[in-house]
């Protein structure tokens, strides 16, 4: 897997080279650049599959290169920075416009080992999976679900959202047209590290009038709030409509998956709902959202023209799984419209 470095910290730079070429020949150094303008000139040449991106650096910063080598030449990218919390608004922007995933910069300890390393080639590992799985065929939807629970009046109306890359624009713009007395639970599923859950949680919690919460295990969704997987396991929902985190399956490279969420819904929510599937790598939610739609639910995906990538809702468009196909402000619209 070739990797390219940017950073306009030379002793970074020097760090992450020799991370990387600890895993040789397993990874190489496509190239460096020391600014954000750099690294966009130098992927329309050479587009590397990962990019270990900077937030902070003259000329272009971190999000604005995010951004612009997203529209042109488009590649995994790593956000790698001195402290993820303290440029978590950053962190959230450059995910928006693409970023796969953020890590703190790993630095040199006193004795001399890297800190931070290990974290660095963990996340450079799962990356390269998601990578070769969003090109990667589509399998058949499973034929058989298990049976579900009848139509009970006691249950909110529930909105399952999953969204991976670009997501949390997409949500942003999303949530933005729900107003206060919506009425209905909303859960969802978007996969990024457990490190900033609650840093998204925070960060959209600004374009929403209802309260965004991370879902906690034996809890019931409750109207009038948003509810955010939490951990690195897949959320889903019990028999007894409550929040559960489990760690299988283990094979799945989205954590947490939207797929095992809608499943779980399909198997244990008493009420047909609404699913929808925003921009993402790959094709997890389309199974499940297929799912939904062949038990009553409505379903829909994110259209092209505004997907950061065209993963996701394009796989459940090619499954049939979506009963319309709407942009993220458009999704937000209508779901206003629904008698619950």
């Amino acid at each position: 897997m070739r990797i390219a470095i940017v950073n306009d910290m030379k002793m970074a730079v020097e760090i992450l080279r020799r991370i990387v070429a600890s895993k040789s020949p397993q990874y190489e150094i496509a190239w460096v650049a020391y600014d954000g303008k750099e690294a966009v000139e130098k992927c329309k040449n050479d587009t590397p599959d990962i990019i270990l991106m900077d937030l902070l650096m003259p000329v272009l910063n971190g999000a604005e290169a995010t951004q612009k080598i997203m529209e042109k030449s488009p590649c995994g990218i790593l956000i790698v920075t001195t402290s993820v919390s303290t440029n978590s608004a950053k962190v959230f922007e450059a995910m928006s416009y693409g970023a796969l995933d953020a890590v703190n910069t790993p630095v040199l300890g006193t004795d001399g080992k890297l800190e931070g390393a290990a974290q660095l080639l963990h996340k450079l590992e799962r990356l390269e999976i998601l990578c070769k799985n969003s090109v990667s065929k589509i399998k058949p939807v499973k034929s058989v679900f298990p049976t579900v629970t009848e139509k009970s009046s006691d249950a909110p109306y529930l909105v399952a959202i999953g969204s991976s890359t670009g997501g949390p624009a997409a949500l942003a713009k999303l949530l933005a047209e729900l107003p206060a007395d919506f009425g209905a639970a909303v859960v969802i599923i978007q996969h990024i590290d457990r490190e900033f859950v609650a840093g998204l949680a925070e960060w959209l919690g600004t374009f929403t009038k209802l309260k965004v919460n991370l879902a906690v295990e034996g809890q019931t969704p409750l109207p009038n709030n948003i509810y955010l997987a939490a951990t690195n396991d897949h959320l889903v929902i019990t028999s007894g409509m409550k929040f559960k985190y489990t760690a299988d399956p283990l094979e799945l490279p989205y954590r947490p998956s939207v797929d095992v969420f809608f499943e779980s819904a399909y198997s244990h929510w008493p009420r047909t709902g609404t699913a929808i599937v925003l921009t993402g790598i790959g094709r997890d939610g389309a199974q499940g959202l297929l799912a939904l739609k062949n038990k009553g639910w409505k379903t829909i995906s994110q259209n092209k023209e505004s997907c950061v990538v065209y993963g996701m809702p394009k796989a459940a468009a090619e499954f049939g799984a979506s009963t319309i196909i709407l942009s993220p402000e458009q999704a937000g619209q209508a779901l206003t419209k629904i008698n619950f």
